[in-house]
């Protein structure tokens, strides 16, 4: 099991600098005109620079700027993340390997249920939002606890 942790930190490390060296990949010319927004769309015009790769343009989205297969989707502290919509889906998480991501969906209510239940459980959870009170008050209990 530690080998298997080790082996994801270094990946996470190699996927780090990986991260760091990939270009902003945006639609070309979305600097110069308001009304191109910049997310990446292949271009596709018969004379168009990026497309035949004239140097002094954007780089196009390789294969090669891609991250180890081991860690994609992998959460930078090392967990793999699950999605939550309720309280039962909080039974399937494992605490030593996975943490919790409430869905966007999700309203107040539930959400502050599914954040109790998590920190009884020893879930870590990404984005409490509403929930995040519950949260702190859990984790100053926790230290009361151990000062008696």
């Amino acid at each position: 099991m530690s080998s298997t942790v080790e082996r994801r930190r270094k990946l996470l490390k190699v996927k780090k600098k990986i991260d760091g060296r990939r270009p902003k990949f945006v639609k070309p010319e979305s600097w110069r005109y308001v009304r191109v927004h910049p997310s990446w769309r292949r271009p596709r015009g018969l004379d168009n620079r990026v497309r035949r790769r004239k140097k002094g343009w954007p780089a196009s989205p390789k294969a090669g700027y891609g991250s180890p297969k081991a860690v994609r989707g992998i959460h930078p502290s090392g967990m793999e993340e699950v999605f939550v919509y309720n309280v039962g889906d909080l039974a399937i998480i494992d605490p030593e390997t996975q943490v919790a991501r409430i869905g966007g969906s999700v309203g107040g209510r539930k959400r502050i249920a599914i954040v109790e239940e998590a920190l009884k459980r020893g879930i870590k959870v990404l984005n409490p939002g509403k929930g995040r009170a519950v949260m702190e008050a859990g984790e100053t209990e926790g230290e009361e606890e151990e000062e008696t």
